[in-house]
Parts: C-alpha cells; structure tokens; sequence
C-alpha cells in the first residue's frame, strides 16, 4: 500500500508545475494546460484523502471538478479559437482586445 504522504507530495508537485507553468507561459492554450494540471493536482488529493478516509464525498467532489474543468475547457477554446481568427495570434501580451 502507498502511503498518503506519497500521493500528497506527487499532488504538491503537479499543482506547482501548473502554477509555475501559468506565472511563466505566454502562450494561451500552454496557461490553460496549466490550468487543467492544476485541477487535476487537486482531484488526486481529493481522491487520495477520501481513499484514506474511507470516504466517497471527495470522489464525488472530483465529479464536479471534473464537469466543471470541462465546462472551462469548452469555452476557454471556443473563446481562443475566435480570438486566434481576430488576431492570428495566441500570445496573452498580443492580446489585449478584451480591455476596457
């Protein structure tokens, strides 16, 4: 049995990837991959710590991440792939279309 300090400590390094990866990257479609690393560090503390516990609201917590990470990805590339059509670009500092 993996202990879930393992599970734990492999969470902590994905999320900071993403985060770094976020921080760092320029292009838009890389900062949403980023994004997604993120939620899915996060799903696998859920489900590492609702595995320990004996527990299945963290399972079905990671449903609702999952649905809704879908939802982002969606619309994060619907709204992308217009954005790339206006500007022919995916560079966020390219991109400054959506200020006010």
């Amino acid at each position: 049995m993996i202990p879930l300090s393992h599970y734990l400590l492999v969470s902590a390094i994905l999320f900071t990837i993403g985060a770094v990866g976020v921080l760092i990257r320029r292009n838009a479609i890389l900062i949403f991959m980023c994004i997604e690393l993120m939620l899915n560090a996060v799903n696998l503390s859920f489900i590492a710590l609702a595995a320990y516990q004996n527990l299945v609201d963290g399972q079905v917590f990671v449903f609702f991440v999952i649905t809704v990470a879908a939802a982002e990805v969606a619309v994060g590339l619907a709204i992308l792939v217009y954005l790339f059509y206006q500007r022919l670009t995916t560079d966020v500092d390219d991109i400054n279309s959506l200020k006010g």
